[in-house]
């Protein structure tokens, strides 16, 4: 998604020397990588597309992940972005010199580049649990990223699912409702709110198709719930928090009649300290004769299923990794040196730091998009994107206007941005104390702090004080 929104900007800015590489097949990201049953986006439809190119098409209130994919198939057939994308050439090098990137790809391909645009997106590198023994399972195992598609779900097939996030609570509901026996292994419950699902209408549709007003009718209304209440929230608001909190408790009592079940689904942590769940299926599912949950500590993983630290032994067919992402690794395991040779994992050893999310020190010309403290309380991703693409192309109109030749962040604004960020974080819900995806080694978060409209103020115009712009030097 990024990636295209990134070229889009620059062949609008009338640079035409635009490479895009993609490793997979196709272009899509999260919605080509996750196909399993249920897959949907968690923010509101009509909120999930680019500012610029609204969709009256969407079918639901949240879009499915075909549909999604769909989407930006169509805004690279729409924006003839065709001959810049190399599918299958995944990048293997980046490195920075004499004012230049020079990038390798798995086809042995090299380029030469100004600017790179690393348009990785955190949630792609399936994080697998640690147990015992989880090699040694003979059944079908496989995880959600990769889910297998000729495995027949039904009442015959006894399912074992390991983690109960966000992608837990879509798929879950559909292995249940196919009659197959699943069995839920939680470490962590999860706070969920129900915001019911529905279909668009034809008539919807029809006005939506025939007005533009119509379409930013429906992206302001769905934009105003996530910003004005769930956003602020989780940023700070003692009343939005507290009526956030009412309705997640009120949700699992009034969903799940039976105390035990009840007792087992509660989080012992803060709403919000997780990324707040959106749903309105799996309460009812996980109430269902053929779903279980199961809270006790696993031992290991055997051929038959999964033994428990007490020792009760559960058998299976089929085994789902529903365990997430590694969201800390960003581009790598891409290879990346800046100035002075200085290689990525190196620079991040002791804490991966970007100066407003998108620029790293010592590795000039070269943005990070959706870098740390991007992610914000539930909003679309998809908006943060074009808020950091319009900040980096202030940066490329003065390059090209002569200003300078590389830009990257100096030490001390690198330092007092993250102070900035640690300062918001302080006594909020994401550091109140559970293990979550936005946590980074030292267990701190990744999130941004504030409001959606203090991001896009502080993303609205680049600092140059903060900046070390140069020009190079060109021998005679």
């Amino acid at each position: 998604m990024t990636g295209i929104l990134m070229a889009i900007k620059c062949i609008e800015r009338g640079i035409k020397d635009v490479v895009v590489l993609e490793k997979a097949a196709k272009i899509g990201g999260t919605w080509r990588e996750n196909t399993y049953p249920g897959v949907a986006c968690d923010v509101p439809a009509h909120m999930y597309t680019y500012s610029f190119a609204l969709n009256p098409d969407w079918s639901r209130y949240y879009a499915g992940g075909d549909e999604i994919q769909g989407y930006f198939e169509n805004m690279v057939a729409r924006y003839e972005l065709e001959p810049f994308i190399h599918c299958n050439e995944e990048v293997t090098s980046s490195e920075f010199n004499h004012g230049k990137w020079s990038i390798s790809t798995s086809t042995g391909d090299q380029y030469q580049a100004d600017f790179v645009f690393c348009a990785t997106g955190i949630l792609h590198h399936p994080a697998y649990p640690d147990i015992k023994g989880l090699d040694s399972f003979k059944g079908e195992i496989f995880h959600t990223a990769r889910w297998n598609h000729e495995v027949k779900f039904d009442s015959s097939v006894k399912v074992g699912v390991i983690g109960n996030g966000s992608t837990a609570a879509q798929f879950i509901p559909e292995l249940v409702n196919s009659g197959a026996d699943v069995s839920v292994f939680m470490r962590t419950p999860q706070w969920i709110l129900a915001i019911p699902d529905r279909q668009i209408m034809d008539w919807e549709r029809y006005l939506l198709k025939r007005s533009v007003w119509m379409q930013r009718l429906y992206r302001w209304a769905s934009t105003v719930v996530i910003r004005d209440f769930f956003n602020k929230a989780l940023s700070g608001s003692v009343k939005r928090g507290w009526m956030l909190d009412k309705l997640v408790r009120l949700n699992l009592r009034f969903s799940v009649k039976d105390k035990t079940l009840r007792e087992q689904l509660t989080p012992d942590f803060q709403v919000g300290c997780k990324r707040v769940i959106v749903n309105s299926t799996f309460y009812k599912a996980i109430q269902k004769d053929n779903a279980h949950v199961i809270r006790d500590g696993i031992a290991e993983v055997t051929e038959d299923g999964v033994l428990m630290q007490d020792g009760t032994l559960h058998q299976f067919d089929v085994l789902v990794l529903s365990t997430g992402f590694d969201a800390m690794s960003y581009m790598r395991p891409m290879a990346v040196k800046g100035k002075n040779n200085v290689d990525i994992d190196e620079s991040w050893k002791d804490k991966i730091e970007a100066y407003k999310s998108v620029l790293l020190k010592d590795y000039p010309n070269f943005f990070l998009m959706l870098g740390p403290h991007t992610p914000i309380a539930n909003f679309s991703v998809i908006a943060m994107s074009e808020v950091q693409g319009d900040y980096i192309m202030q940066l490329l109109d003065g390059w090209m206007q002569g200003d300078f030749d590389t830009v990257s962040p100096k030490q001390e604004a690198i330092t007092q941005y993250q102070q900035f960020i640690r300062d918001g974080l302080a006594g909020s819900a994401w550091s109140s104390g559970c293990q979550s995806w936005y946590l980074d080694a030292d267990g701190d978060a990744i999130v941004w702090p504030y409001s959606w409209g203090a991001y896009v103020e502080t993303m609205a115009k680049p600092e140059l004080a903060d900046l070390d712009l140069n020009k190079l030097t060109v021998s005679a």
